[in-house]
């Protein structure tokens, strides 16, 4: 599934866009060594850790979308990053587990 159509099921915050990248798999976790050793390529990252360093992980696991949730923000040094890499952010209010089950359902997994 293309990131704009998992968004259009999640109805998230998408703060940088990378239409033809896909989804095929979510992971959630806050430890980036985790996400490295562990997150399958082309998923989405669900996790709290908004700051430039996820965007390195992410690139590095083949990671396509990273959702922040509990309304972490992400900071400016972030989205350039992300728009380099063409890795999505999404920001949602709903925490790891809510953002964690909602994914899945978007995904039918």
């Amino acid at each position: 599934m293309k990131i704009f159509e998992l968004n259009e099921k999640l109805g998230f915050e998408l703060l940088t866009k990378c239409p033809e990248s896909v989804i095929t798999s979510a992971y959630t976790s806050d430890l980036l060594s985790d996400v490295m050793g562990n997150a399958p390529d082309d998923s989405v990252l669900i996790t709290i850790q908004a700051h430039k360093n996820t965007i390195a992980v992410a690139s590095l696991a083949g990671i396509n979308a990273i959702i922040l949730c509990n309304n972490r923000k992400a900071p400016e040094d972030m989205l350039p990053a992300a728009e380099k890499e063409c890795i999505a952010i999404l920001q949602t209010g709903l925490n790891q587990f809510e953002a964690s089950v909602a994914v899945a359902k978007a995904l039918d997994l």
